[in-house]
């Protein structure tokens, strides 16, 4: 048996997630019928984490076993890619590796990212790329409310109602906010992350921005590990997982 591991890149607008799903076009399944049809054996794939409907990658994480050794790899992304292109997925890198690795269980790091388009006029080029916020955001006040996110704590305030991961406590080991033009960029990374964990914090952190929340308020928002108080998750069409460390 052979372990290789794929990066990937993929455009969730017109995706549900990656969870395979058996009527709707999933990356994990996508994926797994073109891999199958290319090796002509069954082939199953293991992400790093799953992303919701409408959230995009520059860079999942996956890996895949096949009974057969991939002699030529750039013949294989390439034919992999004439398939998955048509449905915006591209195959970034694939890797042989140990059958000791795993797309999930042995990742480090997860990055993510999101966008918020933060101008007058609506977007054209970046709809369903960005969240577009017309009034102006105090990048400032939400770099000060970012800070009280990091470290370990518990998450709860941020966890979805359908997230079933056995604890809310992780840990935030930074967090990077930064405006280039009329952009507001927004990086998270910690080993793992709730559903909607980032989306939900992203949407708390604009309620800061616009003054609808003080300080003191986000902060009694984390404390109260109550999704109730939480404010309403950014949209999923501006969130990107950036990479994943091992």
């Amino acid at each position: 048996m052979h372990r290789y591991q794929a990066i990937i890149e993929y455009d969730g607008t017109d995706l549900h997630g990656f969870q395979i799903q058996k009527k709707d076009n999933t990356v994990q399944k996508l994926l797994q019928y073109t891999i199958s049809k290319i090796l002509k054996e069954k082939i199953k794939i293991i992400g790093s984490g799953r992303t919701d409907s409408g959230v995009h990658a520059w860079g999942q994480s996956a890996h895949f076993d096949t009974k057969k050794k991939i002699i030529n790899i750039g013949k294989f992304i390439q034919s992999l890619n004439f398939f998955l292109n048509k449905k915006f997925i591209s195959i970034l890198e694939i890797k042989k590796t140990n059958l000791s690795f795993h797309a999930r269980y042995s990742a480090k790091e997860r990055i993510y990212e999101y966008i918020i388009l933060n101008r007058f006029a609506s977007p054209s080029i970046d709809t369903n790329k960005a969240w577009y916020i017309r009034k102006k955001l105090d990048l400032n006040l939400m770099k000060k409310a970012s800070q009280k996110l990091l470290g370990k704590k518990d998450f709860k305030t941020f966890q979805a109602s359908n997230c079933y991961s056995i604890t809310s406590i992780k840990t935030m080991k930074k967090i990077n906010i930064k405006k280039i033009d009329k952009k507001i960029i927004f990086h998270f990374k910690s080993k793992s992350f709730l559903r909607n964990q980032v989306r939900s914090m992203v949407g708390c952190l604009v309620y800061v921005g616009q003054k609808k929340w003080s300080l003191k308020k986000f902060e009694n928002v984390i404390k109260s590990k109550k999704r109730k108080f939480c404010a309403p998750p950014a949209p999923a069409h501006g969130l990107y997982l950036l990479k994943v460390n091992y």
